[in-house]
């Protein structure tokens, strides 16, 4: 009996040492809640990454319809993405993300009922994609503003790389894998399995405390708080140029992966299974990104990692128009995987660090609105050039315009990554330059 006491005490021992190393005691338990939520929903969002292109297919062989498929997805960050983060700022956080999961679990269960019932159409799923853009879009630019509200400014790069990491393995490795096997066994069977996923995420969310918090005040008209969050980014230079830089970078890194999957097939010679090993690639890049990303913050300045990112993004482009091995281009994507994490977690803490409370949720939506905006546009100007100029030609195109970029924001870099430091110590955001 002893025994297995003592079995049990080691084992509950060990779990806590797992759980304090993933995500540090001095984190907070609300911390622990959000991110156990966070992870589990994106379990739920990778199923669904490969069982939702699987029920497109099954409708339709239509270019176009897959094409809008993937428009009407992200058609509602465009129309509501600057709303979302007015109602972020104005409103009970927790309770949107809350609703809005419930939302998804709704619509999810009409889907699954038009499956099993057999009157699923293209139509029906295209309405579905779109109504759960919308919801996306609510509860995605709010859970941003969560995480800052629990962590100190210190800890904002540990703890954001930690969400990162839970995007990466259970989104990207672990989730589609499980939603194709699922949906091979069973249509509805992935979406069904998404729902329990969603409504674990609410449950786990629902155990988060947030600090009381000040609001916008007394409440205009939208299109004056959104106004107003506007002027707040553009009065703040290095905020600023961050937002532009993020947009622009968008636009090169979409024109170019938005032939990726042709280019993988005819450049590269890789089949289906080929272009698979892509995505695990670049997902084993952000596993060795997240291992990394501590000791990168204690012993390089955030503007030096920023800087270093942006070379490897402009290369990665180089590389990928110059190479016809699939062995080197799977070690770039696995180079590209690492900076992706790394990137991300730095410059989404560096603008929660600068951003003062009651602007999260507004300048959020700019910078997820401007990270749409700025793929779509990329994907236009990537299919267009690869009509005109071959296959490799939005490499080129990406390459060019990402070494412009980096020669031009090269010296506000280091700036930008600091803008917080420069708060603290009293320098009005407008005089950095």
């Amino acid at each position: 009996m002893r025994d297995d006491v003592a079995v049990i005490e080691a084992a509950r021992q060990a779990v806590q040492r797992l759980a304090d190393l993933v995500a540090p005691p001095r984190l907070g338990r609300s911390f622990r809640w959000l991110l156990a939520s966070s992870w589990v929903t994106n379990l739920g969002d990778g199923i669904t990454l490969a069982a939702g292109p699987l029920l497109v297919a099954s409708q339709t062989r239509s270019p176009l319809i897959v094409a809008m498929a993937a428009f009407a997805l992200r058609l509602p960050w465009l129309l509501f993405g600057l709303y979302a983060g007015v109602v972020a700022d104005r409103l009970n956080r927790r309770a949107i993300v809350i609703v809005t999961g419930l939302a998804r679990l709704a619509i999810l269960m009409l889907l699954v009922s038009s499956i099993l019932t057999h009157r699923v159409d293209i139509a029906v799923v295209l309405a579905a994609l779109f109504v759960f853009g919308v919801i996306e879009t609510f509860g995605d630019t709010t859970s941003t503003t969560l995480l800052p509200m629990l962590v100190d400014k210190p800890d904002l790069g540990i703890a954001n790389s930690r969400a990162l990491t839970g995007v990466i393995v259970w989104n990207h490795l672990a989730g589609p894998p499980v939603g194709a096997a699922l949906f091979a066994a069973g249509m509805a069977l992935p979406f069904v399995s998404e729902s329990v996923c969603v409504l674990a995420g609410v449950l786990l969310i629902s155990r988060v405390r947030l600090p009381a918090r000040i609001g916008p005040g007394q409440h205009g008209r939208v299109r004056d708080d959104i106004s107003e969050g506007w002027r707040w980014l553009w009065q703040h230079a290095a905020i600023r140029t961050l937002a532009i830089t993020i947009f622009t970078f968008n636009v090169t890194f979409g024109a170019a992966w938005s032939v990726l999957v042709l280019y993988a097939r005819e450049r590269l010679g890789m089949g289906a299974l080929g272009f698979g090993l892509i995505t695990t690639a670049m997902a084993v890049g952000g596993l060795l990104g997240s291992v990394s990303y501590g000791w990168l913050e204690r012993h390089l300045p955030l503007g030096v990692i920023m800087r270093g990112g942006l070379i490897i993004e402009t290369l990665t482009h180089l590389a990928l128009a110059l190479t016809r091995w699939p062995w080197f281009a799977l070690t770039v994507f696995v180079i590209f995987g690492a900076h992706a994490f790394i990137w991300g977690t730095t410059s989404t803490s560096v603008r929660q660090r600068a951003v003062p409370a009651q602007f999260q949720g507004r300048v959020g939506s700019v910078y997820l609105t401007g990270v749409v905006g700025g793929i779509v546009i990329g994907s236009v100007l990537g299919g267009l050039v690869a009509s005109a100029w071959g296959i490799t030609a939005p490499f080129w195109f990406a390459f060019a315009g990402s070494a412009v970029l980096l020669g031009v924001l090269w010296r506000s870099l280091l700036n930008i990554a600091h803008a917080d430091e420069h708060a603290r110590a009293g320098v009005p955001a407008t005089a950095i330059r």
